[in-house]
């Protein structure tokens, strides 16, 4: 087992076939595909909820950091991202 670098499971032994895990022993081992199970775990309940990020910054916590945000949008080329922080901003 020490080769096996990217499994959502492993079935030890003669009568530990692939259904068995499937329908009936429990642990999820449906990985993504193209290779990203290198970096991503089986899938499980928490894939499959929306979730929502929740950002609220005052105006002083934004203007510690607006010029930064600024830079960022601008070395991407996106404009409008930067012009939406500098019009809250205008000196």
């Amino acid at each position: 087992m020490t080769k096996i670098k990217n499994a959502g499971a492993v079935f030890l032994g003669e009568y530990s076939c692939e259904p068995l895990g499937d329908y009936f022993a429990g642990p999820n081992h449906i990985l993504p595909t193209n290779g990203t199970a290198r970096f991503f775990s089986p899938l499980n309940v928490d894939d499959f909820m929306k979730k929502t990020s929740i950002i609220s910054y005052s105006k002083e916590a934004l203007s510690k950091v607006h010029k930064d945000i600024e830079l960022f949008a601008q070395k991407e080329g996106l404009t409008a991202h930067a012009n939406s922080i500098k019009v809250r901003f205008k000196e």
